[in-house]
């Protein structure tokens, strides 16, 4: 049975995300975005059965496209160890980016599901590096709980066409939304031909011009991503 509160989430991430608004050029808080998270409606947090956000322990999945940067190539892997953010335990996934063979960002990312199947996004520690190998900033880190910020979701446990939600909320440092464009979609990319994708949009209320297309594969995950700002695409050339 699910209670009141736990369905309030996503009523409210679909309603706030127009609710950010600019008076000339000044950004004020979003402070009617307020998912309820409750550790009782996460009794299985780190036991993922979401099909289109499985990361399954003891896979690496590996990305590749080509950008004005040079070849990119990002590694994503979960960790065996766990992370707990703001009362729920979380799976840990390392997400590593590499530009021209070279370490750009190594990052990781906390997930947890919810009861219902929602794949929440509860934070994330970054690590930029400098050309030479040396860290360069972690800019983009936050934590749900910490300083205000606030959990969004990975993937909906019953996706469908006109969605949208936040995936994200620490102002001025991580505030990308989503929208649900389609589902049912066929994608075909050099690693194969899988059906019943979802296409995702993305949007960032701190970068207005970003615009992806993310595309994810019952049983796998994220398979291809297309950056309509750099017109540049990545897409799984391997699971390992």
């Amino acid at each position: 049975m699910k209670t009141k509160s736990f369905y309030l989430p996503i009523t409210l991430a679909l309603l706030s995300l127009t609710s950010c608004k600019k008076q000339d050029t000044l950004r004020t808080m979003d402070t009617t975005y307020k998912p309820v998270i409750l550790p009782a409606n996460f009794t299985n947090s780190t036991h993922l059965t979401n099909p289109y956000a499985l990361y399954t322990q003891g896979k690496k999945y590996i990305y590749q496209g080509q950008t004005a940067e040079g070849l990119e190539r990002i590694e994503i892997e979960r960790r065996v160890t766990t992370k707990l953010v703001n009362g729920i335990n979380c799976i840990v996934v390392r997400d590593k980016v590499y530009k021209a063979a070279k370490l750009v960002e190594d990052t990781e990312d906390w997930y947890a599901q919810d009861n219902s199947g929602n794949v929440w996004y509860m934070g994330e520690y970054v690590t930029d590096y400098n050309p030479d190998g040396s860290i360069k900033d972690h800019k983009g880190s936050w934590e749900a709980g910490v300083d205000g910020a606030k959990p969004g979701y990975q993937m909906l446990a019953n996706p469908k066409p006109g969605n949208a939600y936040r995936q994200e909320y620490a102002f001025n440092v991580a505030e990308d939304k989503a929208e649900v464009v389609e589902v049912g979609v066929t994608v075909t990319i050099p690693y194969g031909t899988f059906t019943n994708c979802i296409k995702i949009k993305e949007l960032s209320d701190i970068i207005p011009n970003l615009l992806e297309y993310k595309f994810y594969a019952p049983g796998i995950g994220f398979i291809k991503t297309i950056n309509v700002t750099d017109n540049e695409e990545v897409v799984l050339v391997a699971i390992e």
